[in-house]
């Protein structure tokens, strides 16, 4: 027997029920669920924002393909969701990102340099968490929401929530993709942070495909809706609205931090590029699809919107001349960074060194002494 895999009539309809606040005509939209008030000065400060982060992205991508770096994974399309959650974050906040939240790195104060070492091999991290309250970039799919729901929890044990202190009340987000809420981990993490009311926020970036499966192949209803089964609220935003992603998450962050619990965020976006440069988007889905994506891109309403309020071309040249900039400061640290460190690999591993791994390092060190290991 074949399972029909169409979803039911309007159930992933991209515009059913999304929270949006800038139109992709740049047409400014009021929720009242989410009132937002932003001054001119601050959404250009956004606007950069996204001109920056799509630089570091678009930037990587040419460097992978110049053969400096091993893989980047493309977040082209998905910037406003990634800013504009970021943006919501406090200092105090610690994000559990996926390997393609560049933009949220970004937002907290992490050189985008430093990215760049993970994907050449160079590094293994490239920073230190607990300094930019920002973990390490998670490959396993869908292991960030137990570690961010652990620390929830541990949140919750150190009486960090619920107090009315904006600078003591902390929450943790975890960001995922919608193909980790196909993950048993996922299904973990909100069963417990569920039972615990834990404060953590987790945020899906829906870009409508798990690498080639689309969205249909994966859920009947919208991601949101999964919240409600393990007891927790679930809120569906425009994945491309820097604003509303912003209120959103500012709102389901508020909530955390006062101890009302979970919330799942699913912004609904979309991968414009390849899921990683090892992956050729054109073998499963079609070019049609992607452009009308195209017309809804998270930038260009923001530029729209800013042109009507009165930004002149002024602004618009010296975002793009600080974009060229951070272009030339990645190009410029990449081509300095170390051929990788083959011995490096068994540091921070293990407190106790297995027998048979400190053998495997041995037997490096001593290849990396002879002439053919020297020459690498």
């Amino acid at each position: 027997m074949t399972l029909p895999m169409t979803p039911q009539p309007g159930a992933l309809d991209g515009e059913h029920d999304l929270v949006q606040l800038l139109a992709p005509d740049g047409t400014r939209r009021h929720d009242p669920r989410y009132p937002l008030e932003v001054d001119h000065a601050q959404l250009e400060g956004w606007y950069r924002d996204l001109v920056l982060a799509r630089r570091i992205d678009t930037e990587a991508f040419a460097l992978q393909r110049h053969g400096e770096l091993g893989l980047w994974p493309p977040a082209l399309g998905q910037e406003a969701a990634q800013i504009g959650s970021g943006r919501a974050l406090r200092g105090q906040d610690f994000v559990f990102p996926t390997y393609r939240q560049h933009g949220v790195a970004y937002c907290r104060g992490i050189d985008p340099a430093l990215l760049l070492g993970v994907f050449r091999g160079t590094e293994l991290g490239g920073w230190d968490p607990q300094e930019y309250r920002y973990a390490l970039p998670q490959i396993i799919i869908g292991a960030q929401t137990l570690h961010a729901t652990g620390y929830a929890m541990g949140l919750l044990l150190d009486g960090a929530v619920g107090h009315g202190d904006a600078e003591r009340d902390t929450a943790a987000i975890a960001y995922l993709g919608d193909g980790a809420t196909s993950q048993g981990d996922v299904a973990e993490a909100f069963v417990w942070a569920a039972s615990y009311q834990a404060p953590v926020v987790f945020f899906c970036e829906n870009n409508q495909y798990a690498i080639s499966v689309p969205l249909e192949r994966q859920t009947r209803v919208p991601i949101a809706q999964r919240a409600a089964g393990f007891g927790f609220e679930g809120v569906r935003v425009d994945g491309n609205d820097v604003l509303a992603c912003y209120a959103v998450t500012r709102a389901a962050l508020d909530a955390a931090r006062q101890g009302f619990g979970p919330t799942l965020i699913e912004a609904v976006t979309y991968r414009v590029g390849a899921h990683t440069t090892s992956d050729d988007p054109t073998r499963y889905r079609e070019d049609a699809e992607t452009e009308a994506w195209r017309a809804k891109d998270p930038i260009d309403r923001v530029r729209i919107h800013l042109q009507r309020e009165g930004s002149d071309a002024a602004f618009f040249a010296s975002v793009e001349a600080e974009a060229d900039q951070l272009g030339a400061h990645l190009r410029e640290v990449c081509g300095r960074l170390p051929e990788p460190d083959l011995v490096g690999l068994f540091d921070h591993v293990y407190t106790d060194v297995p027998e048979e791994l400190a053998r495997q390092r041995d037997d490096a060190i001593a290849w990396q002494a002879t002439d053919e290991g020297g020459d690498r």
